[in-house]
């Protein structure tokens, strides 16, 4: 493994760290020798986790709940320092999957709201947590898990609409805190979990591209992801100083695939100038925006 002492004597969060992406990121950090809080809903799989990583050498706490919850999610940033001394990583790995079916036709508000919760406000408690502690100290790292799903490839309801508000709150948060060195970046990754496997997922895979919703390439590669072990290393050199100028990024990795998302900007269709013109008429906009 290259770089095994990258992030030696780190404190670091990892949230959703017990399974799937979220544990390959835990054990991949505890090898760069950092310090790790393993969190995960689960008590139990939580406890299994942390006697794994310390099993394999590296130095980890566990502290079980649901981020979104505003309590856990201070309790993680405080076992951090209560534990290791420090706080310098933040990652956000937790998410839950859409309802089998999941349709703006037929999603219950209750539904709609879990999932906001599970993806937006997780992040939105535990970067509220950390931030001001990173700030006071002049460094951190907040890196956040987000999807392709936010650009709607994927239908969904409740799932790309928290993803797109992870983007948009961690590219906030990456222009406040760039002048306390305080660094913010998403990861999109794709990777086999337990979200990407099983018949319900391959039949939705294959009901959007029956629909032309995904290309051949995209649902292939959506029914045969890489192991998390690929994307894990995207995570672990965010969170070092090798990315000491990365900040507002937006990247993908799947497999062997690197990506990283432009900066969303306006296509000029018309312009004229408000101060001696009339607005645009309907029929003017239908010429510039359909035509």
């Amino acid at each position: 493994m290259s770089t095994p002492h990258l992030l030696a004597g780190r404190g670091a969060v990892v949230v959703g760290g017990t399974r799937g992406i979220g544990r390959a990121v835990s054990e991949l950090l505890c090898a760069m020798g950092a310090r790790v809080v393993v969190n995960g809903r689960d008590p139990d799989v939580v406890a299994q986790c942390v006697d794994a990583l310390t099993a394999a050498g590296g130095d980890a706490v566990g502290v079980a709940g649901a981020a979104d919850d505003e309590h856990v999610a201070a309790g993680l940033i405080e076992a951090c320092t209560e534990s290791f001394g420090r706080l310098d990583i933040l990652i956000n790995c937790a998410g839950i999957a859409e309802p089998p079916g999941s349709s703006i036709l037929r999603i219950a508000p209750a539904e709609f709201d879990a999932l906001i919760g599970a993806h937006l406000g997780t992040v939105f408690h535990t970067c509220r947590a950390a931030a001001p502690v990173m700030a006071a100290q002049g460094h951190g790292t907040i890196i956040n898990t987000g999807s392709v799903a936010f650009l709607g490839d994927y239908g969904g309801t409740g799932y790309p609409a928290g993803k797109a508000a992870v983007n948009g709150l961690t590219m906030a948060m990456a222009a406040e805190l760039k002048s306390a060195g305080v660094r913010a970046n998403v990861v999109c990754p794709g990777a086999r979990t337990r979200l990407s496997t099983g018949p319900e997922y391959e039949r939705h895979i294959g009901e959007l591209h029956r629909r032309g919703l995904l290309d051949e390439m995209t649902m292939r590669a959506s029914l045969d992801p890489a192991p998390p072990a690929f994307v894990a290393p995207l995570y672990a050199y965010l969170a070092s100083d090798l990315a000491g100028e990365v900040t507002g990024q937006i990247l993908v990795g799947a497999g062997g695939f690197v990506g990283r998302f432009g900066r969303p900007t306006p296509a000029l269709l018309g312009y004229r100038d408000h101060n001696d013109s009339r607005p645009w008429s309907v029929d003017e906009l239908h010429a510039m925006i359909a035509g």
